[in-house]
């Protein structure tokens, strides 16, 4: 089952807006490693998040869509079929086309995306079985790493992959943790209603905000190491809306407006 590019992207840009600008300037080879990966975890994200699916359910999906990309061929859509044919018209469009983005990215790079799409899947799975429930800062740094923190490193083993681009691993981890912590700010109201609650028990608004930008500042190091290039084009919108919807967050603000977003986007991606 394989995937075109204009495919992916048209799907990409349905999905998230925001990511689909930077990944769609990146240049051929990287580009469909970056959309693959983003599209791969956002295919197991939408089911850890799923409003509609038991705790039962996603945890077998989660640890079934491993399972089989842990077969590590580009040959296993049979497989991933028969997980997903029950749930046709519950799963959006990107959850359902998951084994097509994982053919996109070139075949040096893949079975890399395949490993962290399937480690993170177990490891949401295992938060999912668990209902995130997160007593200490140990549990949030443990789920932080396991939905974000790792997808640094993953970005960190790209950037190496298509030009030699050396980053500080550590560092990485914090730029993945920081965009989630912000998430997990930003969500904290509707996730309370749906009986989940990210932060550590007895934190504080201005606790989680501290630990968001703890990690934000170790993502500003990863940027700054960057050089002019696709790395730093891509990892810097990210970084500029984080620390953009913070600020508003805590200036009492539910988000980001969409012209403020669309503001920031064209300021910062220089385009015209």
């Amino acid at each position: 089952m394989l995937c075109s590019l204009n495919e992916a992207l048209k799907i990409l840009e349905e999905t998230s807006r925001t990511f689909y600008i930077p990944i769609v300037r990146l240049p051929s080879g990287l580009q469909e490693a970056v959309a693959s990966a983003y599209l791969c975890m956002r295919a197991i994200d939408e089911i850890e998040d799923h409003a509609e699916l038991d705790k039962f359910t996603k945890v077998k999906l989660l640890h079934n869509i491993s399972e089989v990309l842990q077969e590590g061929t580009d040959g296993f859509a049979a497989d991933a079929f028969s997980i997903l044919k029950d749930y046709h018209n519950v799963l959006p469009e990107v959850t359902q086309g998951i084994i097509k983005w994982s053919t996109l990215a070139p075949q040096s790079i893949a079975p890399r995306i395949w490993d962290i799409t399937a480690a993170m899947a177990d490891r949401m799975a295992y938060w999912a079985e668990r209902n995130w429930y997160i007593q200490t800062k140990a549990d949030l740094d443990r789920y932080t790493f396991s939905v974000a923190g790792s997808v640094g490193l993953l970005l960190s083993d790209l950037w190496a992959w298509y030009d030699g681009t050396q980053t500080d691993r550590m560092q990485s981890i914090g730029f993945g943790r920081g965009l989630q912590a912000v998430n997990i700010i930003r969500n904290h109201s509707e996730d309370l209603q749906r009986g989940v609650n990210f932060f550590p028990l007895h934190w504080s608004m201005e606790q989680m905000n501290y630990y968001a930008r703890c990690n934000l500042s170790l993502a500003d190091l990863y940027v700054s190491s960057l050089s002019e290039g696709p790395a730093l084009n891509f990892c810097k919108l990210p970084l500029v809306l984080a620390y953009a919807s913070l600020k508003a967050l805590e200036c009492g603000q539910a988000k980001l407006s969409r012209n403020d977003v669309l503001s920031l986007v064209t300021e910062t991606m220089g385009i015209n």
